[in-house]
């Protein structure tokens, strides 16, 4: 048998043990990553396939920790659990420069001033009418963006104390 994948495989954890391996050899290959992870080859090749339908959490935790994959546990938990789903959590780590534009466009001060005037207005008869739902939803959409770049740059973070 020859030592290429016999499909092509673009799985989150597969690409993380991959780039990974740049920094660590022994994460080349599933026997040296399964060893350091403490299951078999083919559990660890079930999982870089999708053939575990739901990887038990702390497998998740300890392949983030080991491959320097902080977006492993969040993208877990957007995917897998019904609650996170519904959280605004970056998945995936994108380049510093390109989360630190996004955070400084929406902490740009016209956009919190106007957002501190929405509030304020709202919440100032301590009643949230019919007339005030619209812009309410604009504020959550808001806050939804900022949450999201703010968990983007998060995983930055985490993925660059490990000296990566």
């Amino acid at each position: 048998m020859g030592c290429k994948p016999t499909k092509e495989n673009t799985n989150i954890y597969f690409r993380c043990r991959k780039e990974a391996a740049l920094f660590n050899d022994k994460l080349y290959s599933r026997d040296g990553a399964s060893e350091l992870l403490g299951i078999s080859v083919s559990t660890l090749s079930d999982y870089e396939l999708g053939l575990t339908k739901i990887i038990p959490p702390d497998m998740v935790v300890k392949m983030a920790e080991l491959y320097n994959a902080p977006q492993l546990c969040t993208g877990y938990c957007k995917i897998e659990c019904p609650i996170g789903e519904r959280l605004n959590i970056s998945s995936e780590v994108q380049p510093l420069e390109r989360v630190a534009l996004k955070l400084i466009k929406l902490l740009d001060g016209e956009n919190i001033e106007q957002i501190k005037r929405q509030i304020a207005d709202i919440s100032e008869d301590g009643v949230i009418d019919d007339s005030e739902q619209g812009t309410l939803e604009d504020i959550e959409k808001y806050l939804a963006k900022l949450s999201t770049v703010i968990s983007s740059l998060s995983l930055v973070c985490k993925k660059a104390r490990k000296g990566d």
